[in-house]
C-alpha cells in the first residue's frame, strides 16, 4: 500500500471517531487568525476574517513561485524534461541538511522540471523552490523581484515577496484573499498543471513523503493546493475541493497546530458546500423585464441581461432575496437596441447587494411631429415629465429560481 492511501486511511478513521461539527449557518466564526471561503468560478465571497491584513504566508506563497514556473512552460520557454542544477545555495538552504522541507535533491545534481514541480506541489521542498528561482532568474533575490512584479501584472495589489520559499522575512507578505486570487487564478489559466497538487505522495532519491495538505485525505472532492507552516505565520491551508461541479477555494492562516489546520479547513470547506447554496436567477440572453418610456412608439422597452446572472447565499436567506430592477425613468426615446439602461439588483441579508447591467432588448424610436406635439400640450396643461426623466425607479420582481447544485 503506498505511503499517501496509508495516511488517507488514518485520517478517514479519526474523522469517523471524532466528527467535525458544522458551524450554525446563523454565524460563521474561525480560530483561525485570517480566513476566506471564495467561490472559484465567481470569485464570490462566502466569508471572511482578516482577508486583507498582511501576513506571513509561509510555504503558500511558493504558489507565486509556481504560477512562474507554470506561465513559462505555458509559454515554451520551459519544458517538463528540462532539467535544472541543484546548487550549492539550493542545496545549504533546502536541501537534506537544511532542517526545512526538502525533496531530498543531492547537491550538484540536475533535475527535471517536472520533478521539481512534485517536489514543491506534494512535499513543499525549498531546495526545489531555489533550484527553480535561479534557473529562471539567475538568483533568488531577482526571482523575487520577478515574484512581486508577476503579482502587480495579476492585480495583487499587497502580495511581496523576499524569497522562492515562504521562508520567514520581515517584507514577504501576502493577504488571504489574494492568495485565493492567486489560486483562482492558476486554476483557471493552467488546468494542466493542477494535478500534481493532488498526488498523495513523491518518492525523490530513495525518500518517499506524503502529501502534507489534510484535505486530500479526508474531504471528498479536494484535489490542492498548499501548505504553511513557520513559527511567525502559524499553521495555514490554501485548499480546494470540487462537488457537483461547484469549486470552492479555501485560506486559513494563523492556527496553532497541525491537527487544528486539518480540522479547520476542513470544517469551512464543509460549511461552504452545505451552508451555500448558487441560485440561477437569468440566463444571458433572457428578457428580466421592461422600463416605462417617455416620447417613444412605444410604451415600455424590454430589457436583456447579457451575461448569466447567478448570486451565492445561504439557504435560509433565499426566503429574504429581493429581486429588483432599478434605472433613472421613464426613458427618453430614442433608444437604440443594445444600450445600457438598467441594472438588476439582488439583495439578501448578509449578502453584499449585487447588481447586473441591462440592456434595451429593442429600440424604441421617438414619436413623430405630432406625437411631439402632443406631449408638449401634456406637458403644458398637466405638468408631465420633459426630456428629463422624473427621477429614480425601482420595479421588484420575482425570477424563478434553480439551484446550482443538488440540495
Amino acid at each position: 500500500m503506498r505511503f499517501g492511501k496509508i495516511v488517507k486511511l488514518i485520517f478517514s478513521i479519526i474523522s469517523i471517531c471524532f466528527p467535525l461539527s458544522i458551524a450554525s449557518a446563523q454565524e460563521i466564526e474561525t480560530p483561525a487568525e485570517f480566513a476566506i471561503i471564495m467561490d472559484a468560478e465567481t470569485g464570490f465571497i462566502l466569508f471572511e476574517k482578516n482577508a486583507d491584513a498582511l501576513m506571513a504566508p509561509a510555504s503558500m506563497s511558493k504558489l507565486m513561485t509556481l504560477e512562474i514556473l507554470f506561465q513559462r512552460l505555458e509559454e515554451g520557454s520551459v519544458t517538463l524534461d528540462q532539467e535544472f542544477h541543484i546548487s550549492t545555495e539550493a542545496w545549504r538552504r533546502g536541501g537534506s541538511g537544511s532542517g526545512s522541507s526538502t525533496m531530498f535533491a543531492e547537491w550538484n545534481s540536475w533535475v527535471p522540471v517536472e520533478d521539481l514541480i512534485r517536489g514543491v506541489t506534494v512535499v513543499s521542498g525549498n531546495d526545489a523552490c531555489i533550484a527553480i528561482a535561479e534557473a529562471l532568474a539567475g538568483s533568488e533575490a531577482d526571482f523575487a523581484l520577478m515574484m512581486t512584479a508577476r503579482a502587480r501584472e495579476l492585480g495583487l495589489t499587497e502580495s511581496t515577496f523576499m524569497n522562492s520559499t515562504g521562508w520567514p522575512d520581515e517584507g514577504h507578505v501576502m493577504t488571504a484573499r489574494e492568495l485565493a486570487e492567486l489560486a483562482r487564478h492558476m486554476m483557471s489559466e493552467y488546468p494542466t498543471y493542477m494535478a500534481y497538487f493532488a498526488e498523495e505522495d513523491y518518492t525523490w532519491n530513495d525518500h518517499t513523503q506524503p502529501n502534507r495538505n489534510p484535505l486530500l485525505y479526508r474531504f471528498p472532492g479536494a484535489d490542492g493546493l498548499k501548505t504553511g507552516h513557520t513559527e511567525a505565520s502559524g499553521y495555514g491551508l490554501v485548499g480546494t475541493a470540487i462537488r457537483e461541479g461547484r469549486r470552492l477555494i479555501v485560506v486559513v492562516n494563523g492556527l496553532t497546530s497541525d491537527r487544528q489546520r486539518a480540522d479547520e479547513s476542513q470544517r469551512l470547506m464543509t460549511l461552504g458546500f452545505t451552508a451555500f447554496r448558487n441560485y440561477d436567477l437569468f440566463a444571458a440572453g433572457d428578457i428580466v423585464g421592461e422600463a416605462e418610456v417617455w416620447g417613444g412608439r412605444e410604451e415600455t422597452v424590454a430589457l436583456t441581461i447579457r451575461d448569466d446572472a447567478s448570486v451565492i447565499m445561504r439557504r435560509e436567506a433565499r426566503r429574504s432575496m429581493q429581486v429588483s430592477i432599478d434605472y433613472i425613468g421613464p426613458i427618453a426615446a430614442p433608444i437604440i437596441s443594445g444600450t445600457e439602461v438598467a441594472n438588476l439588483r439582488v439583495t439578501a441579508p448578509g449578502m453584499e447587494p449585487q447588481e447586473y447591467p441591462l440592456y434595451a432588448a429593442v429600440s424604441v424610436q421617438r414619436v413623430g411631429i405630432f406625437g411631439q406635439m402632443g406631449l408638449a400640450l401634456n406637458q403644458l396643461i398637466f405638468g408631465g415629465m420633459t426630456e428629463e426623466s422624473d427621477g429614480p425607479v425601482s420595479q421588484s420582481i420575482e425570477p424563478s429560481t434553480e439551484t446550482n447544485g443538488s440540495e
